[in-house]
């Protein structure tokens, strides 16, 4: 690893990968298999202080900075992607738009059970009709009295069968055609409330230990004390929030590929052919070298963004290119490893065909690979203009 670690953060990998061994791995293939989440494993999560790792410590948190969290959060994924994501998104997401547009009471009130595991954050944003065009939402906030009253649908919401605290963005006026990304509010959602309603639970390729679900609000009634933030800001909060969420996403890539290219490596040096391991073989060889060096770029620039997220900077640019190198070398490094198994690698009995479906949908949610080369491209033109580059 090119990152110097403090033995703080040495510390807390150790714990990632320890917890990540002995609780996670030997169960990942049932949980995938059977599509199965075990609630327990947020319990413990909390227990050992993995779901407030951003969360400061006077709302039970660790208080710990952006790299320590990625860190952890890659040893995580290593073990299992579906846990993974339920930590990046919880830690990423939910916690830190409450912690940064919430008020005091909203904080003392959702942050620290969060921080402890007993409540999973959540974020809905996404509709059957507004995926990378988030701001065609239609889902309808109506102020009623002391009431928000939502209705409409969400899609693709990560843990949101199992969460206690949603983050949804809905349209709290009218539609603007000209205008679409104004008016839209951000609500602190319990599962709890009248009309909230778990609807089709997706059948998915990968993540399948990662609930993902439709939410339906018919009529859902929200106390005008969960208005997150001020009315009208939600879009804005969502996209400033999905910068940091991107990284967590990143972490997972880097963790899955990680977790191909040490199988890889340790079914290279066992299998034989033609009297030999064939990890002897120049071949071989090229594409081993190949992945360790795809994923060593991925984790630099990633842990490079993560201290300009610590230094307050805007991470903007460069988490969408933590997100975009790190997605897409995860799905190459999981398909060499697939190829360097050969017919095992296609078959269940081995791991990589898991990390090969893992890691599709990283390419794919909290932004596709196609969105962030928009955001890239659009950030480096900016940048230009505020160097005062002229053709």
């Amino acid at each position: 690893m090119l990152t110097p670690l403090t033995e703080e953060q040495r510390e807390i990998v150790q714990l990632a990968r320890t917890f990540a061994c002995e609780e996670l791995a030997p169960h990942a293939a049932a949980w995938d298999r059977e599509a199965r989440f075990d609630r327990t494993v947020a319990a413990k999560l909390g227990s050992l202080g993995f779901l407030g790792m951003l969360i400061p410590e006077e709302y039970d948190g660790l208080g710990l900075d952006t790299l320590t969290y990625l860190l952890a959060l890659e040893e995580i994924a290593v073990a299992d992607a579906s846990t993974a994501v339920l930590m990046s998104v919880h830690n990423s997401l939910p916690t830190q738009m409450i912690l940064r547009f919430g008020n005091e009471e909203q904080k003392e009130r959702l942050l620290r059970p969060m921080a402890r595991g007993e409540k999973i954050g959540a974020f809905a944003l996404s509709e059957p009709d507004a995926g990378s065009d988030a701001s065609s939402l239609r889902c309808q906030a109506v102020r009623d009295g002391d009431e928000w009253v939502l209705t409409g649908t969400k899609s693709w919401v990560t843990s949101g069968s199992e969460a206690d605290v949603i983050v949804v963005i809905a349209r709290s006026t009218p539609l603007n055609p000209e205008h679409r990304s104004r008016g839209i509010s951000a609500f602190l959602v319990t599962s709890d409330l009248p009309g909230f309603h778990v609807g089709k639970k997706e059948d998915k390729m990968g993540l399948r230990a990662s609930p993902t679900v439709q939410l339906n609000f018919d009529g859902l009634r929200v106390p005008t004390a969960n208005l997150l933030g001020e009315e009208g800001q939600g879009f804005v909060y969502a996209m400033r929030s999905l910068d940091h969420g991107r990284l967590g996403i990143a972490a997972q890539a880097v963790g899955i590929a990680r977790a191909a290219l040490e199988h890889a490596l340790d079914y290279t040096a066992q299998r034989q052919q033609f009297g030999q391991p064939i990890r002897d073989f120049q071949a071989i060889q090229f594409r081993i070298a190949d992945m360790g060096a795809r994923i060593a770029s991925s984790r630099a620039i990633l842990h490079a963004t993560a201290a300009l997220k610590d230094r307050g900077e805007s991470t903007t640019l460069y988490g969408s290119m933590s997100k975009l190198l790190a997605s897409e070398t995860a799905m190459w490094v999981t398909t060499q490893a697939v190829q360097l198994f050969g017919g095992y690698g296609y078959v269940k009995d081995y791991p990589v065909e898991r990390f090969f479906r893992d890691a599709k949908i990283t390419e794919i949610y909290e932004g596709t690979s196609e969105i962030q080369r928009i955001v890239i491209a659009r950030e480096l033109f900016d940048e230009l203009a505020r160097d005062g580059y002229a053709p």
